[in-house]
């Protein structure tokens, strides 16, 4: 009977921990979008330039030089590696909160009561042996193993870990998107650099060019047939480009200087091929299929594995809410005197206890810490709906990108051709009286103009292919 007694009781008190853990506040619940249009384009073709390795995809032996060289070097990727680190210890965290905790205690002490206190007065006259005492004041020797352990009864430890779980893979995933952003950056910069240098011997061409009509001109003077202010004009016409010459020059300081940054360096020389910059062809890119994002960009990962782990959080905050069953136990000995120590059974001492403990009344931590991981996972459910949405618009964006600039350096081409062959036919026409210095000077200035704006659309070109690349999620692999 009176164990009936008991197990009803325990019965009683585990139906009403259930009920009033059913009773969770309402809070707001949403599934994932994961639908993305079919492609980009009328294309189905699943060939994808991401699954190419970055060192194939570049040619150029100095970019792959650097880019290796800042994937050893670079601080923020050395950064994003320790978070990996710290996430590989949250996981070890969360796996021993599933295991026992066992800790060994060894103490020693003294005790002095007083006489006329309740202990002491019954304690004056207890002999240990006939005719002995219990010393005053009273030493204590103990040595022994206590245990406890939590009973992951609604798997909250085990949500838990694997939430930790999610979020180390989240790191990975976090570093691997440094990584593409870092392969970018750097080729990105590599392919300025190249353009700066070849608006510099463009600019100094053309400073050339512009000396020769000044003295034309200064000659012009002298015969009469032009007056100062040709001269002036074409001597300032020098002088600006000189400046613009400085520019640029400060301009590839800068530039290299970035590029070191990036590969973890003070700044020095960046070795590259000075070459015919606008002869340099961009790789094709193979789009794939819209859905490939989904396996292939890394933030877009790591916001799936972020999704993951709020989700698995919100299981834990939840678990808040029913009772642990804790068990402890405890096995030693203890003795006032070192020589009685390991004396069995007298020395010897044992526990063992089990409680069930839960929250009854006033669970507005909880409410608001369930709450709160419920608030969470919707973010996260945003931030994954927003990754793929942001991954497809920038596929599309510089697809297109690729496409008109291929147009633009093409007229831009012709451009420069028409006003290259103009100059010389302004110096034939001007020398011959029939034109005036005016048109000269003109044809000169929009000849270095559009030689420029070439040189840019060419870079423009390959920071394109060098974006979609990224885009598409190529560069960590």
């Amino acid at each position: 009977m009176f164990k009936n007694s008991i197990y009803k009781s325990v019965g009683l008190v585990l139906i009403c921990a259930a009920y009033t853990a059913c009773k969770l506040p309402e809070v707001a619940q949403r599934n994932e979008n994961k639908n993305v249009p079919a492609s980009f384009s009328h294309s189905q073709d699943s060939l994808n330039s991401a699954s190419i390795q970055w060192r194939k995809f570049f040619t150029d032996p100095h970019l792959i030089d650097l880019i290796d060289t800042a994937l050893k070097n670079n601080q923020e990727l050395n950064i994003t590696l320790q978070d990996i680190e710290i996430a590989k210890s949250e996981i070890r965290a969360k796996k021993g909160e599933l295991l026992p905790s066992v800790n060994y205690r060894v103490g020693a002490g003294i005790e002095k009561v007083g006489r006329y206190t309740s202990q002491g007065a019954g304690d004056a006259s207890t002999d240990i042996e006939p005719g002995r005492e219990v010393p005053d004041p009273l030493p204590d020797y103990a040595f022994g193993l206590q245990a406890n352990w939590e009973a992951d009864i609604w798997h909250k430890l085990r949500n838990a870990k694997k939430a930790a779980v999610s979020h180390y893979l989240s790191t990975v995933e976090g570093k691997n998107f440094v990584v593409t952003n870092l392969v970018a950056e750097v080729a990105n910069s590599y392919y300025e650099l190249l353009a700066l240098d070849n608006q510099l011997d463009i600019v100094k061409k053309n400073i050339a060019l512009q000396s020769n009509a000044l003295e034309l001109m200064k000659i012009q003077k002298e015969a009469t047939r032009v007056t100062e202010l040709a001269v002036r004009k074409f001597q300032a016409e020098v002088l600006s480009s000189k400046s613009l010459e400085f520019d640029i020059e400060q301009k590839i300081t800068e530039s290299e200087n970035k590029i070191n940054f990036l590969l973890g360096r003070y700044p020095q020389a960046i070795v590259r091929d000075k070459g015919s910059f606008t002869d340099l062809v961009p790789p094709t890119i193979q789009e794939g299929i819209p859905s490939q994002l989904l396996a292939n960009r890394p933030d877009i990962k790591q916001a799936e594995f972020e999704l993951a782990a709020a989700k698995l959080d919100v299981k834990v905050a939840k678990a808040q809410f029913y009772p642990s069953l804790g068990i402890s136990a405890g096995i030693g000995y203890q003795a006032f005197n070192p020589s009685y120590l390991l004396r069995t059974p007298e020395s010897l001492l044992y526990s063992l206890a089990g409680d069930l403990a839960g929250p009854l009344i006033n669970k507005n931590a909880i409410k608001a810490e369930y709450i709160s991981a419920n608030a969470k996972q919707l973010q996260a459910v945003y931030e994954y709906e927003k990754s793929i949405l942001n991954g497809y618009i920038e596929v599309a964006n510089q697809l297109s990108s690729i496409g008109n600039l291929q147009k633009s350096y093409d007229l831009k081409a012709k451009q420069v051709k028409a006003l290259t062959e103009s100059i010389d036919i302004s110096n034939d026409l001007f020398k011959s009286a029939r034109a005036d210095y005016f048109e000269v000077l003109m044809t000169q200035r929009d000849a270095l103009q559009s030689k420029l704006e070439l040189i840019e659309t060419k870079k423009q070109q390959l920071n394109a292919v060098v974006n979609i690349y990224h885009a598409l999620g190529g560069g960590w692999n």
